[in-house]
């Protein structure tokens, strides 16, 4: 058996008398209540780590990570997560950030029989069928298999619009702001390909009416 792991353990300990190296109170100033301003809803790729890529320090950002950065409307953990960030954080962004080279969106595109994960891989399978008409025109499948990486940003981005307690944050706070986002694995830069400001949706059938604030 390897002995591997324990190598994280030894960087941990060198990360630690960094940290401590460059601010003496780095670990106390963060053992207090959270206040991130962004939720991260990312894949789970590990070429993407999405502290590194965006260059905050640990309280800055809530995380929340699947195969393929989906936000999937029957998924209790993923809805826990958002609905925690936005109605007890208040977060500000909600980022949805999907990566060029997501195995799970190749995955989704191919006709291979994968187990159980055939159900999760379905979600981008519909997202394909709902742009047939633009993707099945790309003679290049490498450029088809970046735009179904694209799309699927869009496409989740929408889905947290349609989200009620999002819905009723922005009525009563006018916030969070949602984007989109893609990785670049091969450059290292992020880019913003969708945002949705509150109160915008993708369209009126997912307006949620809610009644007005009870007085004081």
């Amino acid at each position: 058996m390897t002995d591997s792991y324990k190598r994280l353990l030894l960087n941990n300990q060198a990360w630690v008398q960094d940290k401590l190296a460059l601010r003496p109170d780095f670990f106390t100033r963060n053992s207090g209540v959270q206040k991130p301003e962004y939720l991260w809803i990312g894949c789970s790729d590990s070429r993407v780590p999405a502290e590194e890529v965006t260059g905050v320090e640990p309280g800055e950002l809530f995380v929340h990570r699947n195969v393929a950065n989906l936000v999937v409307h029957t998924d209790f953990n993923m809805l826990s997560v958002v609905q925690y960030a936005v109605e007890v954080l208040k977060v500000k962004h909600v980022i949805v950030c999907g990566h060029y080279g997501c195995g799970g969106v190749r995955a989704a595109m191919s006709r291979n029989h994968l187990g159980l994960i055939n159900k999760w891989l379905r979600h981008l399978k519909d997202i394909y069928r709902l742009h047939a008409t633009e993707l099945d025109a790309m003679p290049d499948e490498e450029r088809r298999y970046e735009r179904l990486i694209e799309l699927n940003v869009f496409e989740q981005v929408h889905h947290l619009a349609e989200l009620s307690f999002v819905q009723l944050a922005w009525k009563r706070e006018q916030r969070p702001t949602l984007h989109g986002w893609i990785y670049d694995i091969h450059t290292g830069y992020l880019k913003q390909i969708a945002k949705v400001d509150p109160g915008h949706l993708p369209h009126e059938i997912f307006v949620y009416e809610f009644p007005d604030e009870p007085g004081p």
